[in-house]
């Protein structure tokens, strides 16, 4: 039987894990407007960064992005992120295991 949950159930600030085992890694990620994460990065993995609502820009490497609410951003974990709420926001994101390309 699923276990059904909703996002804001999951309250841990600012990342919140969705399951207990942590391969893949899901985390909902909440933001207060002007909040951050300071660059880092996810070696071995690729990530999925899904915002559920409110803004982002998200730093990646030298580049950064603007997300609106229902956006998706998909890349290497071997990038420095670093996201920053506009506004308030929540995404959910996953880290899976890179595998290597034959």
């Amino acid at each position: 039987m699923p276990e059904i949950t909703a996002i804001d159930d999951l309250t841990d600030t600012p990342h919140a894990e969705v399951f207990e085992q942590r391969d893949p890694r899901t985390v909902r990620l909440e933001l207060d407007a002007g909040e951050g994460v300071p660059a880092h990065t996810h070696p071995g993995t690729n990530v999925v960064l899904h915002l559920l609502d409110g803004q982002l820009e998200v730093s990646l490497d030298d580049e950064t992005h603007e997300l609106e609410a229902g956006e998706l951003a998909r890349f290497s974990g071997e990038r420095s992120i670093s996201p920053h709420a506009v506004e308030p926001s929540t995404a959910i994101v996953v880290l899976a295991p890179a595998t290597e390309e034959s």
